[in-house]
C-alpha cells in the first residue's frame, strides 16, 4: 500500500474515533458540532485515501492539457474539500449516503459559529448514519483490518430521564439563534425523496428494547442488532408493533416556530406597500401551491419549506420562510396583481380563506 494512502487511512480512523469519543463522553457540551467537524475530517481523509489508491491526485488544478497546473497553498497542493470529493466520487449519482454527507456539510457550515448544544437529539440519526456509512466504505475499499467496530461500543444512556429534558431543550432550540439552523434541517429533509429519507444510509435510528434471557449462553451479548427485510410484510408488521409499544410521543421542534395565518398577515402587512389580508393570504398560498385546498383528502401534502398541516387542530401553520417569500414577491406591483388580482388591492379585510 502506498504511504500516502496509509497516512490518510490512519487520519480517517483517528478522526472517526475522536468524533465518537467526544459525542459519547458524559457531560460534553457542543457534542454535535464537535462530532460533525471530526467526522467531516474523517470522511475527507477516507476519500483522499480512496483517490490516491486509484492513482488520482485529489488536488485542485487550473488549465487543461499541457497547461494544467495544480493550485498550491503555502507551497502545498490544495486538496479537494469534502464537497468536491462527493462530486468526484459520486458524479451524477445521488444515493442516500451522498444525501447524508450533504446534510452534514451544510449543518457544519450553519453551526460552526453558533452555541447550539441542544441540537443533539434533532440530528442523531444523520450523525449515526454518517459513521456507519464511513465504516462500510472503509471496509469495502480497504479491508476489515481498518474497521472501526472493534474499537467501539454502544454507549450507556440515562434514557429514563430524557422526556422532560427534551422539552426544555426544545424550548431553547426555539431561540432566534437556532431558527435558521432548524429551518435548514427542515428544508433539507423536506427536499428529499421518500426512498432516501427512509433509508438507514441517510438517517439511522434505533429503539433500545430490554433483552430478557432464560439461559446463561443467551446473555453473552447485552446488545444485538437484528436485521429485518423491509420487503417482507410480516417482518415489517412485527417491527411496527414493537416500535408502537415503545415510541414516546414526539413533537417536532420546528413546530415551535410555526405561525398561524393571522400572524402571517400581521407580519407581511407591515412590510409591503399593498393591502394584505387573510383573503390576500389565501390567494397567495393557492397561487404558489404551498398547501392543498380546504377539504382535500390529503391535507398533509404541503410544501414543507413554507407550510405544515397541524393534524391535532386540523388547520395549517406557516414558516418564517413563507413570510420572507411573501414580502419579497408581493412588494412588486406587477407580481402582486398577478398573485392577488388588481380588484383586491382596495378591498377591506376578508374574514375567510385561511
Amino acid at each position: 500500500m502506498r504511504a500516502n494512502v496509509r497516512r490518510h487511512l490512519e487520519k480517517c480512523r483517528a478522526a472517526a474515533l475522536a468524533a465518537v469519543e467526544v459525542y459519547n463522553r458524559p457531560g460534553t457540551q457542543f457534542r454535535t458540532p464537535h462530532y460533525i467537524l471530526l467526522i467531516s475530517v474523517a470522511w475527507t481523509a477516507l476519500f483522499h485515501a480512496f483517490f490516491y489508491g486509484k492513482g488520482r491526485r485529489p488536488w485542485y488544478r487550473t488549465g487543461t492539457g499541457k497547461g494544467t497546473r495544480y493550485q498550491k497553498v503555502e507551497g502545498e497542493p490544495k486538496h479537494w474539500e469534502l464537497a468536491e470529493c462527493l462530486k468526484q466520487h459520486y458524479g451524477d449519482k445521488n444515493p442516500a449516503e451522498r444525501a447524508n454527507l450533504r446534510f452534514l456539510i451544510g449543518l457544519r457550515n450553519k453551526i460552526e459559529h453558533r452555541h447550539l448544544p441542544d441540537l443533539d437529539a434533532a440530528v442523531y440519526g444523520e450523525c449515526q448514519a454518517g459513521l456507519m456509512n464511513l465504516e462500510d466504505l472503509l471496509v469495502r475499499e480497504f479491508g476489515p483490518r481498518y474497521a472501526l467496530m472493534e474499537s467501539l461500543a454502544v454507549s450507556l444512556q440515562f434514557s429514563r430521564v430524557l422526556p422532560a429534558q427534551k422539552a426544555a431543550a426544545a424550548q431553547r432550540l426555539a431561540s432566534q439563534e437556532a431558527r435558521d439552523v432548524l429551518e435548514y434541517i427542515k428544508c433539507f429533509r423536506g427536499g428529499l425523496g421518500g426512498d432516501v429519507l427512509s433509508s438507514a444510509a441517510y438517517s439511522f435510528s434505533v429503539y433500545l428494547v430490554p433483552k430478557i434471557v432464560n439461559r446463561e449462553s443467551a446473555a453473552d451479548l447485552a446488545v444485538e442488532f437484528v436485521n429485518y427485510d423491509p420487503g417482507d410484510p410480516e417482518q415489517a408488521e412485527k417491527l411496527q408493533q414493537v416500535t408502537a409499544m415503545i415510541r414516546e410521543r414526539q413533537v417536532p421542534v420546528a413546530n415551535l416556530n410555526l405561525k398561524r395565518p393571522s400572524e402571517i398577515v400581521a407580519a407581511v402587512r407591515s412590510r409591503i406597500p399593498f393591502r394584505f389580508t387573510l383573503g390576500t393570504h389565501a390567494k397567495a398560498w393557492r397561487h404558489y401551491g404551498v398547501r392543498p385546498p380546504t377539504g382535500s383528502a390529503l391535507p398533509q401534502k404541503t410544501d414543507s419549506r413554507y407550510c405544515m398541516y397541524d393534524r391535532a387542530h386540523a388547520d395549517y401553520v406557516y414558516t418564517d420562510a413563507w413570510i420572507e417569500r411573501l414580502v419579497r414577491e408581493l412588494s412588486d406591483g406587477d407580481t402582486y396583481r398577478k398573485v392577488v388580482g388588481e380588484a383586491l388591492i382596495g378591498v377591506s379585510a376578508i374574514a375567510g380563506g385561511q
